[in-house]
């Protein structure tokens, strides 16, 4: 069979891979206009699989690859348009299959949080991605698609309403309902363990502008990290940090320097967690505050880190329950505000557990959107992120078909 199909999932059997799967097998069914395949290491696990989704999914292509096989990883990408790769930790498991796709021209997209791991690929395979016209783009999941799409839809805003950008952006989590993966914990202890090996790395995590590697000029506008508790007048809240803030602001400033500083080169964004009011949020956001703190000291030392994975974290495999991941939601809402002291409200929400049910979602859009709504050639290969390749046409595509919303509060 030498067919090249639009979508190859690789990891399809995984936690989050068995939902993107049947999230596809919902919306585009088998042999119709979108021509996919599901793609692991094991024909067995490929097989279960399709046996889950029914008797109308016998015909769904399975292509059987294991990470460890160069050859296998680069004939797979050569039957395929775009990758989707849902294999994590991606730094243990996640070069072979960027560096196949790179060597092939194929287009790649994946939900990685993993800021160290993203760094390492741009600075190893760009020259290569730019030549073969491979287009890459991390972080097209719960992390950091609602971040960087909603700057960018602020930022239209501002430009459409105002003639300006905005200078500062602020996210907040005002309400989020969802569950933990072992694999989300997988990753976020395998960074730990980086650090751990690693001093350097952690001043290099600290840095707001580190996956801006390979742009020239980089800016150096002092950011907020958003570490403890704080009240923001502008929303008048207490809030405290947010976990995924490590990530998700290093791609949004990735955004904005390779759009060639579009939002301005002074340009500020910080995210955090609306908790509450008076007395009652400044508790709740110290608490808040405090257990990340606890849970990310755990986190750095081994034998901490080993009762968390044995008693505390999830398992690789397991995650929320297919009930929690319906009844799952987030509601983030953004505060952009430009120099001459204008100021817009607006917010991102999804209608299932972000980090699952809504996750699979904009991944296999993101998936589509690459295999459908860019013209050939129309953007040169090189590592992207998701507002700066796909921009509006993913926004209209989630919309459509992922349950998200976009939308200006004033």
């Amino acid at each position: 069979m030498n067919e090249r199909h639009d979508i190859v999932i690789y990891g399809a059997t995984s936690f989050v891979g068995r939902i993107l799967t049947r999230y596809m097998f919902e919306q585009y069914g088998v042999g119709r206009d979108v021509d996919w395949a599901i793609a692991a290491r094991s024909a067995d696990r490929l097989h279960a699989l399709r046996a889950e989704l029914g008797p109308d999914a016998a015909r769904l292509p399975m292509i059987v690859a294991d990470a460890d096989d160069p050859k296998a990883l680069e004939a797979m990408c050569l039957r395929s348009r775009v990758m989707v790769s849902t294999v994590g930790p991606y730094a243990l498991y996640g070069e072979p299959l960027i560096a196949a796709c790179v060597r092939a021209g194929i287009d790649y997209c994946d939900l990685t949080g993993e800021v160290q791991w993203i760094r390492r690929m741009i600075e190893r395979y760009e020259t290569e991605a730019r030549a073969s016209g491979a287009r890459i783009v991390h972080c097209c999941g719960f992390d950091s698609i609602p971040s960087d799409l909603g700057v960018a839809f602020v930022q239209r805003e501002c430009q459409r309403r105002f003639s300006a950008t905005a200078e500062r952006v602020k996210m907040r989590v005002r309400a989020m309902r969802g569950g933990f993966s072992g694999g989300t914990a997988a990753s976020l202890l395998n960074v730990a363990k980086e650090v751990r090996a690693n001093p350097a790395l952690r001043r290099e995590l600290a840095n707001p502008y580190s996956l801006c590697v390979g742009v020239s000029n980089v800016a150096d506008a002092r950011q907020s990290s958003m570490s403890s508790a704080a009240y923001d007048g502008d929303f008048q809240t207490w809030v405290a940090p947010f976990v995924m803030a490590a990530i998700n602001t290093r791609i949004v400033h990735r955004s904005n320097a390779l759009a060639g500083y579009a939002y301005g080169r002074g340009f500020r964004y910080d995210e955090a967690v609306s908790v509450g009011r008076g007395a009652k949020g400044r508790i709740a956001a110290n608490l808040s505050a405090l257990g990340l703190g606890v849970f990310m000291l755990a986190s750095a030392f081994g034998p901490t880190r080993a009762l968390l994975e044995r008693f505390v974290l999830p398992k690789p495999g397991e995650g929320p329950s297919p009930e929690a991941q319906r009844t799952g939601f987030f509601d983030l809402r953004f505060h952009a505000r430009c120099a001459d002291g204008r100021s817009l409200r607006a917010k991102v929400t999804g209608d299932r557990d972000p980090g699952y049910g809504s996750t699979a979602k904009m991944l296999a859009q993101s998936a589509a959107c690459l295999a459908f709504d860019l013209r050939h050639g129309e953007r040169r290969g090189g590592f992207w992120t998701p507002a700066t390749l796909l921009g509006d046409r993913l926004i209209e595509r989630l919309v459509a078909y992922a349950g998200l919303r976009f939308e200006v509060l004033d």
